[in-house]
Order: structure tokens, then C-alpha cells, then sequence
């Protein structure tokens, strides 16, 4: 008697690639990317090539998103440290032969001309989820300074560049990790608090602190104006304040409803500045308006609850924080963005996801989201 083992068919084999994704996620991705889309060909359309350019990277952010959602998050977990040693050691040769351009020394020539901080904004999470996981059951505060010290070491290499920006994102991943892992609120409340006071200061005293002539300690010049002119755009409103100034008249501008698709004067007469990089939440307001933003807020909000459930459901505890961690990562790029473009917050050249053009971004994005469909497919095999 002869056995008979049926091939494979060819789904059969591929399936398991294609399965296990968190549909609520892709979802929310895919709307977002078509939002991006239609505001990258109103902005951009007369801008070069910058709307199929954003097309091209939004599918290599897809791709990278589809192959890193295959590696298992104990595969991830194994790339920490080497990740993060690659990128500390990147920021240091920036420093040394870094390509300097617009008076900041950001970028690197390896053949092509790279952004290693942007590494950072991944390896940074990733290195501390990967600490906790190794601590897992004997924390102590000893093991939360080691933390600190990992994190501020590439931010100090990266505020030296400057680019405040980057190191606030950085900050901001590395903090969150901290928090989930168990950083006490007795720890996190006094810088808060600080912060407060310093900027109800900075509000009551601001024709003192912004006159000509006085510096501020800690702080580069160019940073003190950036402030000065968030508190008062119209100080300089044909200079320093002039971004934040179109930015807010052209928000005003879409009303409720938006003028409409492609009719943007604004945008199209070339008043706001940057309109297809870090200023592109104002075209998008413009022609979208208040309803537009609501619906965008909506889907970004749904964005980050849709990571920290994945990191409620997470097995591991390098799971659960790296989930957590993503998720913040887009909360504060998207919270960053609009409050800028809005004139609540300094101008830090942050983009907006999905929306705003920039090649590095975008991979980080897809980076950031593979890692994210990775967890939750692994918790998808766990309860299986």
C-alpha cells in the first residue's frame, strides 16, 4: 500500500505571509495614505516631481511594512543593541565629517547621503524595550538610570547637530518606554510641573525675556527666536514669524468646510512656506477645513489606540513596550506638527505622517508600522 502526500498549493504556501494582519490598523493606514495623496497632488502637483516621488516612497514604506511584519518580535528583539550601537556610532562620525548643510551638520555621505538620527527614532525604543525585557522581575531605580544614560547619549549627539526636532521624537520614544515600564509619576510630575512654570513665565515676561540683547542660558540663538516668535509671530512677520503667520492665515482660511480640492489660494499663490514638507498641514486646511482636520485628528487618534491596544494584548513585555512606544511616536509626531503649523508650539521641522514628503520619514514610518503588525500578528499566534 502506497502513501499519497498531496503537494502544496502555491496559496497554501504563501498564506501565512498574508495573514495575521490587524485589519482596524491597515485600515486606518490605508485611509491615511489616500489623505496624503490627494494633499501631495494639490500642494505639489507644480512642484517638481514631489507627488509621484511621495508615491514611490509610500509604496517602499509599504514593502518595508509587509517585510518586517514577517519577523517575529524575538527576531526584533535580537537586532536591539546592534541597531542602536549602528546608530549611536553613525551620530558620532556626523559629528566628525558630517555633511553640513543650512548651518546644521545632520547628514552623512556613505555613498548616498543619509540621516542617521532618523535610525534613532527606531534603535531608541527598541534598545530600551529591549533593557526592560532583560530586567523583567528585579527593576530597580539603578536599572531606570541605565535607561536615562542610554537615551540622553544619542540625544545629546543629536541636539549637537542641532536638530531639535529629531531629539524631541527621540526623547519622546525613549521617555514613553521608560513610563510603561514603570517610571514613577513622582519622577515624571516635576520636570511637568517645571515646564509649566517655565512657560507661564515665558507668557507674563515675554516683551523682557524676547528684547534684543538678552540671551538665554542652555538654549542657541536660534532657538530662543524660535520661541519669541511663537509668543508674538508679528514681532518679525516678514522673517522669523512669517511661517507661522501664512500657516494660521491660511488654517482661518478653509472655515468649516474647506475651500475645496485644488482650490487653495494660499497654497497655490505660494504664500505658505515649505507647503509640501513640514507647513502641509495648512494646505490641507485650507482646502479641507475644519471638518477635513476633525476627520484627520479622528484617524490619527485611532492610530495610536489602535497600538496601545495592541500593546495591552502584547505577550512579552519587549512587545508590550515597543507597541506602546510606537504609538507615541505618532502621537507626538502628529501632536508636534499641528501645533506648529497651528502657532502653539515652536517651529521644529517635524513632519506630519503620511502626509508630508520626505523619503527618511517615510521608511521610518513603514519601519515603525512592520514592527507594530509583527506584534500583533505574533499575539494573533499566541491565542491560536
Amino acid at each position: 500500500m502506497s502513501l499519497v502526500f498531496e503537494r502544496p498549493s502555491l496559496w497554501h504556501r504563501l498564506s501565512p505571509w498574508f495573514t495575521g494582519f490587524d485589519g482596524p490598523l491597515a485600515f486606518v493606514i490605508f485611509l491615511l495614505a489616500c489623505a496624503g495623496l490627494m494633499v501631495m497632488y494639490s500642494s505639489g502637483y507644480d512642484h517638481g516631481s514631489r507627488f509621484e516621488d511621495h508615491g514611490r516612497n509610500m509604496l517602499i514604506a509599504g514593502f518595508i511594512l509587509f517585510v518586517v511584519a514577517q519577523i517575529p518580535p524575538q527576531r526584533l528583539m535580537a537586532l536591539a543593541v546592534p541597531l542602536y550601537v549602528v546608530g549611536v556610532t553613525l551620530l558620532i562620525a556626523v559629528a566628525v565629517f558630517g555633511v553640513t548643510k543650512k548651518g546644521a551638520r545632520r547628514w552623512l555621505n556613505v555613498g548616498v547621503v543619509i540621516q542617521p538620527s532618523e535610525i534613532l527614532k527606531i534603535a531608541m525604543p527598541l534598545m530600551l524595550a529591549w533593557w526592560f525585557q532583560k530586567r523583567e522581575g528585579q527593576l530597580r531605580a539603578l536599572d531606570f538610570l541605565v535607561a536615562g544614560v542610554l537615551l540622553m547619549l544619542p540625544i545629546g549627539l543629536i541636539m549637537k547637530q542641532p536638530d531639535l526636532g529629531t531629539a524631541l521624537l527621540v526623547l519622546a520614544a525613549g521617555l514613553s518606554v521608560m513610563f510603561f515600564a514603570g517610571l514613577s509619576w513622582k519622577l515624571v510630575a516635576p520636570p511637568l510641573l517645571l515646564g509649566l512654570v517655565g512657560m507661564t513665565l515665558l507668557v507674563v515676561f515675554e516683551p523682557e525675556l524676547c528684547a534684543d540683547g538678552v540671551s538665554w542660558p542652555l538654549l542657541r540663538d536660534y532657538q530662543q527666536q524660535r520661541i519669541c516668535t511663537l509668543l508674538d509671530p508679528t514681532r518679525d512677520p516678514l522673517g522669523k514669524g512669517f511661517h507661522i503667520i501664512q500657516g494660521m492665515i491660511a488654517i482661518g482660511s478653509g472655515g468649516f468646510w474647506g475651500k475645496g480640492f485644488m482650490q487653495g489660494t494660499q497654497t497655490h499663490l505660494e504664500f505658505i512656506p515649505e507647503r509640501t514638507t513640514d507647513f502641509i498641514f495648512a494646505a490641507f486646511s485650507e482646502e479641507f477645513g475644519l471638518f477635513g482636520n476633525l476627520l484627520l485628528i479622528v484617524a490619527f487618534i485611532f492610530l495610536v489606540l489602535r497600538a496601545l491596544a495592541i500593546a495591552l494584548e502584547a505577550p512579552t513585555v519587549f512587545s508590550r513596550l515597543l507597541a506602546a512606544a510606537v504609538g507615541m511616536i505618532f502621537f507626538c509626531y502628529a501632536f508636534v506638527n499641528m501645533g506648529m503649523v497651528s502657532g502653539i508650539l515652536p517651529v521644529v521641522g517635524v513632519p506630519l505622517p503620511f502626509i508630508s514628503y520626505g523619503g527618511t520619514a517615510m521608511v521610518t514610518l513603514g519601519l515603525s508600522l512592520g514592527i507594530l503588525m509583527s506584534i500583533a500578528k505574533s499575539k494573533r499566534l499566541v491565542q491560536s
